[in-house]
């Protein structure tokens, strides 16, 4: 998937490695994008209108992630992979843009019915933003099972802490500010919680002097051009931690932060000024740093 993980584990039991490995080669064979003969590659191969039965996980994070578009009003979407290949952020690079028309909900285009789904127009399905959310839930769930429960997992910069470290101080997490702006770190303290971080620094591409960002905006099908630097979500559950991030960074400080406001969710957004950078809180967030 493109990324690393850790994990650090208090009296790990027997076995720990080894379930860790097999959660996360499940989830890349379910998920992968950068691999050819993966459920999600192989889907969005087939026909248009030709039903696929999925498996158990990649079902549950197609729906959550339909369910994220539906209230976030399609800007998380997980049928953008076409609009990622074009602008150069999928596995084969720059593509180029469709002349094709630009679909402006791809979310809308795909059928999920039980465990069988399938595409009823040109769009594909990128789980980018909201899989490694979950194969850090899936992780916690597998070494919980295993009777660990002292732990921080963290996959690509997504993190879940729980328990209490060995000296019994919490699973302290560091929250930097974007790159070039200074601002005061956030710390936060993970106990059966999970961060998620959405930055227009980790992944972007130069093109004629232009910064292009990962982030695109499904109802433009172009790379979003606001001053959001970062986005953090904080969450019981990784993968929705993971979702949201991205559904408040594609719709920028106003309509993100509502949007975070309305759902509760505990959320950051530092956004870039002439002279530095802002930060954001929701009211779940400020209520939680008191």
């Amino acid at each position: 998937m493109g990324t690393s993980w850790s994990a650090r584990i208090a009296d790990a039991p027997p076995g720990s490695a080894e379930a860790i490995q097999a959660v996360l080669v499940r989830v890349i064979a379910e998920m992968s994008n950068w691999e050819a003969d993966s459920a999600i590659s192989r889907f969005n191969a087939l026909p248009i209108g030709q039903w696929m039965a999925l498996p158990d996980d990649m079902a549950r994070v197609l729906r959550t992630g339909l369910d994220i578009a539906r209230l976030s009003g399609g800007a998380f979407d997980p049928a953008v992979g076409r609009l990622v290949a074009q602008w150069g952020f999928g596995p084969g690079g720059l593509t180029g843009l469709s002349t094709a028309p630009h679909h402006p909900s791809p979310w809308t285009a795909i059928e999920l019915d039980g465990q069988r789904a399938r595409r009823m127009a040109d769009v594909t399905l990128d789980f980018s933003g909201i899989a490694k959310g979950f194969a850090v839930d899936a992780v916690a769930s597998a070494l919980r099972a295993l009777g660990a429960a002292h732990f921080l997992i963290e996959i690509g910069g997504e993190l879940r802490g729980q328990g209490l470290k060995p000296n019994l101080q919490p699973w302290w997490v560091d929250i930097e500010a974007p790159p070039g702006l200074s601002l005061p770190t956030l710390r936060v303290a993970l106990s059966g919680l999970s961060v998620a971080t959405s930055g227009d620094y980790r992944r972007f591409r130069e093109e004629s002097g232009t910064r292009l960002s990962h982030s695109i905006d499904p109802a433009t099908g172009v790379p979003i051009a606001h001053d959001v630097a970062s986005v953090t979500v904080l969450h019981e559950s990784a993968m929705l931690a993971d979702a949201w991030a991205t559904a408040i960074t594609i719709l920028g400080p106003e309509r993100g932060m509502a949007l975070a406001t309305r759902h509760g969710l505990a959320a950051m957004l530092i956004r870039r000024t002439e002279t530095g950078g802002t930060e954001y809180l929701t009211p779940a967030l400020a209520a939680m740093l008191d």
